[in-house]
This record gives structure tokens, sequence and C-alpha cells, in this order.
């Protein structure tokens, strides 16, 4: 019996996408077509990361990746745009399910239009929330719309895969960073507030920002519910009597105040300290690490987190697996069992 098997052909969200399935045990075939893509790290480096456990053929013929194409339970396309999709011939394929990735989709008068990560993000909002209040816009560092589209287009393309369904799946870049702003839209269609940006404070909920301690920085996000805790952590219990924080809405007006006792407070302890103490009084904060605390984090360790790569050297080289786990159970089991690519149930 073999494996269902995936044709992945673009860039950095195709080959997350691929690299989703890959670690469901499904076989993936990419497409190396030796076009060189921006990316933020060195190309090696991203190639480990996306590709391992993959197959590869080298090619940019047209009719060589069609022939592929049709025998292919599920084709993942990402190109530059709708009329770059059809050169493939992508909508003249037969396979059952078929996922284009664009950054616009495939109809629309944006869909021929070009875009990176960046202008994406500044479409969809997000640059403008980022950054200090009277500086320049920041955005998002990194492969973050390209590869939400790729979980977006796994997501969709597994769906249609084991409600054995054939689907055409249209991913815009643009709707899954709209997609993901809910925070950001519920504020204004619920409250009529239209959100801004105020460097680290988030603003609507206070005190959420950075403090600054001994030996270091942490990030608090006390939301109503946390606030009568954390007058605990602080032991300053008498807070919750102070009629300038009853309310989130009267903390927002008292910012200032509430941010220097804050403040005060945290620049007496270590991150060790305000964590233990955070533990105590169940409040979220979490401490801001450098890159080795990060790969050495006793809890990213327990919960096995990482996963051993080869390199092409013969090096093996340490890299964050998927961040879920599968509770694989046996083929006996009739409700999960895999046959000939599809579940039965």
């Amino acid at each position: 019996m073999r494996k269902p098997r995936i044709l992945e052909i673009g860039g950095y969200a195709a080959g997350y996408a691929g690299k989703l399935f890959a670690a469901a045990d499904f076989e993936v075939v990419r497409i190396q077509d030796g076009r060189q893509r921006p990316c933020w790290v060195s190309q090696e480096a991203m190639d480990l990361y996306l590709h391992q456990g993959k197959n590869f053929v080298a090619t940019s013929d047209v009719e060589l990746i069609g022939t592929l194409a049709e025998q292919a339970d599920i084709v993942i396309l990402e190109t530059d745009g709708a009329d770059e999709a059809d050169s493939y011939g992508f909508h003249a394929w037969s396979t059952p399910i078929k996922a284009s990735i664009t950054p616009f989709g495939l109809t629309g008068p944006y869909n021929n239009w070009q875009a990176t990560n960046a202008t994406l993000l500044a479409m969809g909002g997000y640059t403008n929330l980022m950054g200090d209040q009277d500086m320049e816009p920041l955005t998002v560092p990194g492969h973050y719309v390209e590869f939400q589209g790729g979980g977006f287009t796994y997501t969709a393309a597994a769906a249609a895969f084991f409600a054995r369904e054939k689907s055409t799946i249209d991913i815009g870049l643009l709707e899954v960073v709209m997609a993901l702003s809910q925070f950001t839209t519920v504020m204004w269609t619920c409250a009529g507030v239209v959100r801004s940006r105020h460097g680290n404070d988030f603003w609507s909920v206070v005190p959420t920002t950075l403090f600054r301690c001994v030996d270091g920085w942490v990030y608090i996000n006390i939301v109503p519910g946390f606030w009568d805790p954390f007058t605990t952590l602080l032991d300053l219990p008498e807070l919750v009597l102070d009629p300038r924080f009853a309310s989130n809405r009267l903390r927002m007006e008292n910012r200032d105040a509430l941010h220097a006792i804050v403040a005060e407070k945290f620049a007496q302890w270590s991150r060790k300290e305000i964590l233990d103490r955070a533990e105590i009084a169940r409040v979220p904060i979490g401490a801001v690490l450098t890159f080795n605390e990060v790969l050495n984090d006793p809890h990213l360790e327990y919960r096995n987190m990482w996963t051993l790569v080869n390199a092409p050297d013969g090096s093996t080289l340490r890299s964050p697996r998927l961040p879920f786990t599968i509770n694989r159970h046996t083929a006996q089991d009739p409700a999960i069992s895999v046959k000939e690519g599809h579940a039965n149930g």
C-alpha cells in the first residue's frame, strides 16, 4: 500500500505545507525549480527546516510537472499570481485535490499583484499596530505570512483528503493575514475602537507591557481576571482598594501611575524571583530570553520540542519540531486506519 502522495511546487508557504504533510507520513515530492527566493536566514538553514523527509525532482519543465501533478493525490502550487498559476496548467490538472497559494488569490482585481510578507502585513493592518506611537511603524520579521498560509493550506487540503472530496483550494495570503486579526476586528465591531500602536504597551488591557528587572526584562499581561492575584505578586494587596485601579478602564486612565508602581517593584527582583512569584500567584508572566536560553529551556526540552536534522556536511543540528504532537494509534482502530490514502470511518 503506497502512501498518499503530495506534489509541492513553489516557495516557503508551499514548503511549510509540505513539511506538515511529511510529518503526517505522506509522501511529499518537491519540485526544485532552481529559483532563489528572498530569505531571512541562509538558504541552507531554510532547506534544512522545511524539507526534511521529502523527495525532490529538479525541473522547470511544465509538461513534466503536469504529469507529476496528475499522479499525485494532492498538489500544492505557490505562485506570484493567477497568471503564473495558469501557466502551469493548474486548472486543467485532474488531481483530486489542488491547492493554489498566491498573494491575493486566483480571482479579483489584485489577483496578479506582486507582494512580500512586509507589504501583505501592511495591507492587513499589522504594520500600523507595531512600533512606537510617534515613530515609523515596524513589521513582523521572518516568514510569518508564508508559514501561516502553509498551515491554512495543509488544514484545508488534509480536510478534503480525509473527507474524500475533490476540491480546488484557493489560498490568498492577504486573506490569511486578515483571518488572523480577530482581536483587532472584534474591538472595532463590538466596541467601535480602532487599535493603534503604542510600542510594547498593549494599551487596551492594563498593565500589559515590558518591565525591566535586575537581570533583564519580563512581559506581563494582566487581563481583569488576573488583577487581584497580581497585586498579591507585587506584595501590594492594597492596590485592590485603590480607586484609581478599580477597573480596567480606570487602570487605562491611570496607566502611568500604575506602571511606575510596577516598575519600582520589578526593579528590585530578578527574572527568577518574578517568575517564582507569578507561579505562586498564578499570574501569566514571561521572562525575555536570549536565543541560547530558549534553546536550553527546560520546559521545551521536557516536551521534546527539538528534533535532529542531518546537514549536507554530515553534521547533526537541532531544529524545532512541529508545535503539536499526534497520538498515533494502530491501524486496527477502524476510526482512524488509513487504506489506499483515505480514512476508513
